[in-house]
């Protein structure tokens, strides 16, 4: 069964799935009813067509929605449940069938991570199931399937990308390997996104996109990420604004937070974005990370300030913010933070 959304449909980029299927004599059916941060009744839905047609295997082709989707009916085509049953780092028992990733977008990187993000939109829940066994079998990544991809979608899927590289490498779970990872993505980010957004049909740049978020996805499955990750959730459960943007408006926020748990780790990112550090301290260097974030949002059109996106009150803030301090992704943030601090990095964003 393939999982992708009308976006996709529309854009063409599903004829050359299926034709390749249909050469290879594979019967196949199409699920495109997914949306924007994919819910419970989606995953029934698609998960009650996959099993009445009999399916072997699911090829999601899309953004993460799509793949997030895509990896959990595979996972529910074997375990019993509802998807919410098994919310957490491996809860689930029985090994999900074949899953093959093709995304569209360079950003959540849901292609090679053990992560299905699902939102639970009756209860203002957005949450993550995650298993080794939902990674994806075969992921394949064609930059030629996101030059169709609009200029504000590219620049905020690629800022999630930014996000994933940035806590990844700075947090306390980080190593060897996957600061590795982490480092190249940002390099790859900083050097392409700009290119990517001006020019959608820039093949260089959008290859340079698709590595990053690649890497940095593969960096994070191995150390989680930090307070961004931790806010944009719960902020994407109650509000209509993507994770992209959810995730950059906080990023320069959370950066100046966190800028005394790990200077130096900052003080690097500032030169892998093109920052000219020589002669500083290593705090004033790690300060000139926040600036390269906020230069690059300006650059591609990211708003800086959350009410620029959303009507966001004031008064929600504290209530969100008992959402955000469960996140897992607290734990390995370079700071700790505790719930008064999430609010002032919250109404930093506003």
């Amino acid at each position: 069964m393939i999982v992708t959304d009308d976006g996709v449909k529309n854009a063409g980029l599903l004829e050359p799935v299926k034709e390749s299927l249909e050469g290879a004599g594979l019967d196949h059916c199409v699920y495109s009813d997914v949306v924007p941060d994919s819910g419970v009744d989606i995953v029934e839905e698609a998960t009650d067509l996959f099993q009445k047609e009999n399916c072997g295997a699911v090829l999601g082709i899309g953004g993460g929605s799509s793949m997030d989707t895509a990896k959990a009916v595979a996972a529910m085509a074997t375990n019993p449940g509802s998807i919410m049953d098994y919310v957490g780092l491996e809860e689930i028992d029985n090994e999900p069938l074949p899953i093959i990733a093709v995304p569209t977008t360079a950003g959540t990187g849901s292609e090679v991570t053990v992560w299905a993000v699902i939102s639970d939109k009756a209860n203002n829940i957005k949450t993550g199931v995650g298993s080794k066994m939902m990674m994806p079998d075969l992921a394949v990544c064609d930059p030629k399937l996101t030059v169709s991809l609009p200029p504000k979608v590219t620049a905020a899927t690629g800022m999630d990308a930014l996000t994933h590289a940035v806590e990844s490498y700075v947090n306390t779970a980080t190593q060897p390997i996957s600061e590795a990872m982490a480092v190249e993505s940002i390099k790859s980010i900083s050097d392409n996104l700009r290119q990517a957004v001006a020019n959608g049909e820039n093949l260089e740049a959008r290859d340079g996109m698709l590595m990053g978020s690649l890497t940095a996805a593969l960096a994070f499955n191995e150390t989680r990420l930090g307070i961004a990750h931790a806010w944009s959730s719960p902020l994407g459960a109650y509000y209509p604004i993507s994770h992209g943007v959810a995730n950059a408006i906080l990023l320069p926020n959370v950066m100046e937070f966190n800028l005394i748990g790990n200077p130096k780790k900052y003080a690097h990112i500032a030169k892998l974005m093109g920052e000219s550090t020589e002669g500083m301290s290593v705090m004033k260097a790690a300060r000139q990370s926040v600036s390269a974030v906020r230069e690059l949002m300006q650059d591609i059109g990211i708003p800086l300030h959350l009410k620029d996106v959303i009507d966001i009150e004031e008064e929600m803030i504290p209530e969100i913010a008992e959402d955000a301090i469960q996140s897992g992704n607290n734990d390995v943030n370079p700071r700790k933070p505790d719930i008064d601090d999430l609010i002032q990095i919250c109404e930093k964003s506003l």
